[in-house]
Order: C-alpha cells, then structure tokens, then sequence
C-alpha cells in the first residue's frame, strides 16, 4: 500500500511504465478486472435489453446466477496484454481492440452456435448492421467494444490499478478473491449443471418470473 498516492500520480506512472506492482497486488488486479468487467457488461446488456424492447419490461442476462456474464470479462483480459505497451498510442490501441474484440465476438458466437445450436445474440435483426458477418458480429458492435476497451486502457485499468497500491493488502486480498472465487464457482456450476440437464440459474430466474431476451 502506498500512501499519499494521487490518481494524477499514478495515472502518470501508468502511462510511462514506471508502476512496479507486487505478486498480489498483479493478481488481484487481474481478479478485480474480471469481476468488474463482467459485471459492467451485464449492467450494459441489462439496461440495453430493456430500452430496444421499447422500456415497458426488464429482462434478465446472463447464464449464471450473480449478475456478470463472461464474454465481456474475457475482452478485457484479451485486450490488456495486447494493447498494454501501446498504452501511449491511443490510436493503436483502438486499432488493435477493435480486431480483437471483433475477433472474439465472432468466433464465441460461432462455437456456441455450432456446439449448441444457440443464439445469445444476432445482428441479422438488428439496424445498422454493416459489416455483419454471420450475426455474429458487424461493424456497429466491433466498434462500440473498441470504445469500450479504451475506456478500459484509460479509465478503467489504471484506477484498478490504483486501488491495488492505495488499499490494504490484506482487505484487497480477502474482496478480490473472495468475489472472483464465488464468481467461478457460479460458472463452473452452472455449466456443469447445463451440460448434465439439470436446473441452471436461467431456470432459476425463470421460475421467478423473468424473462430473457
């Protein structure tokens, strides 16, 4: 932990490459990435679910039971190690995210179209769709997750970053480990449970009265 660090202060670290972090304070930080990522992406596929609906009924995301769903935390660790030395780039930054998230993007929605015959979303239904290939991704959604991932490279990342060196060691072992175990666990679980045709947490929500979408 260190003290009377300032956000300027470490932001300018950050981005000259001077930040020397412990073991754990890498690992946690990897942790604390994964949990939130995957939270923010399901908060966005949340609220945006409910405004393309026409904003008269929530619908629920995600397949597991805490609110987080992978893919979104899969981008984030995909394109930090790839664009984290260009960091001064901002340009090639977005260049690179936007090959790697398209990337990504296609090749998740073609395996779990190919291995289940499911759809978690398809762009031959929606507006704007140039560049679509497949359903699986368009130029619309390869672009918006570049944006996204700049805001990850230079918001998001450095202040996780910076959390890491401000709070005690011992509590930001405990938070981050704790959460991003509990969140495992809620998919392994869950795929394990899917697989073998039992009950999963969808069917859980569904009982509930939610619905996906």
């Amino acid at each position: 932990m260190i003290k009377n660090l300032t956000l300027r202060k470490n932001y300018r670290e950050y981005l000259s490459g001077k930040i020397k972090l412990q073991t754990y304070q890498k690992i946690c930080t990897f942790f604390l990435i994964v949990i939130t990522t995957g939270f923010i992406g399901w908060l966005h596929e949340f609220v945006f679910t409910f405004i393309n609906e026409g904003c008269n009924k929530w619908y629920m995301q995600g397949g597991t039971l805490l609110p987080w769903i992978n893919l979104y935390a899969m981008g984030a660790i995909l394109v930090i190690p790839l664009t984290y030395k260009f960091r001064s780039r901002p340009w090639l930054v977005l260049i690179i995210s936007f090959f790697a998230t398209g990337i990504l993007e296609l090749i998740s929605g073609w395996l779990v179209y190919t291995l289940s015959g499911a759809r978690y979303w398809d762009y031959n239904n929606q507006p704007w769709n140039f560049g679509n290939i497949g359903g699986f991704v368009c130029l619309l959604s390869a672009s918006a997750f570049a944006i996204a991932s700049m805001l990850l490279m230079y918001v998001w990342f450095p202040f996780c970053i910076y959390l890491a060196r401000i709070t005690n060691k011992r509590l930001f072992i405990i938070l981050t480990t704790t959460l991003f175990t509990l969140i495992m666990i809620d998919m392994i679980t869950n795929l394990v449970l899917k697989y073998s045709g039992l009950p999963t947490a969808m069917d859980f929500y569904e009982s509930q009265g939610w619905e996906y979408r």
